[in-house]
């Protein structure tokens, strides 16, 4: 086990399996030392725990809580084409999509739990740029999707 997998099994926290395509796409694609995630959605053992709207029918904290698993489910993706999570140079960007209701404006806040994890299970590697979205609606109803772009060490 790497340092990388070592200090998320000290967060509590396990890898999973890559979440299979839910259309014609890949979960992560290599491209000289970056890899680029397709959007992940919070998935568990195949299932979206909870769906619908942040700000409606999903609370700004739970929305944060799914937006760490997304990371989560993201790390494993660049680990399918990266080979081993140690090689990770540094989180580039991340980009967010929050499901909202119409008046919710907090999508910052939600997608800082994506960002927190990142850093906790990565340090200073994982400090990235950012794009927080609020969109109408995302695939299966998800309240919250992120996709991240990593460096590799060469």
């Amino acid at each position: 086990m790497g340092a990388v997998e070592a200090k998320l099994a000290e967060l509590g926290l396990t890898l999973p399996a890559v979440v299979p395509p839910l259309a014609a796409y890949q979960p992560a694609v290599r491209t000289g030392v970056y890899v680029y995630t397709s959007g992940q959605l919070p998935m568990v053992d195949g299932k979206l725990p909870v769906t619908g709207k942040v700000g409606a029918e999903v609370t700004a904290e739970e929305a944060k809580e799914l937006a760490r698993v997304c990371a989560l489910n993201a790390l494993a993706a660049v680990k399918s084409v990266a080979g081993d999570l140690d090689r990770v140079a540094r989180v580039v960007k991340v980009v967010g999509f929050v499901a909202s209701a119409t008046d919710f404006t907090g999508q910052p806040g939600v997608i800082n739990g994506a960002s927190e994890l990142l850093g906790e299970v990565l340090g200073d590697k994982g400090v990235h740029a950012r794009s927080a979205v609020g969109v109408a609606v995302l695939p299966l109803d998800a309240p919250v999707e992120v996709e991240v772009q990593v460096e590799l060490e060469p």
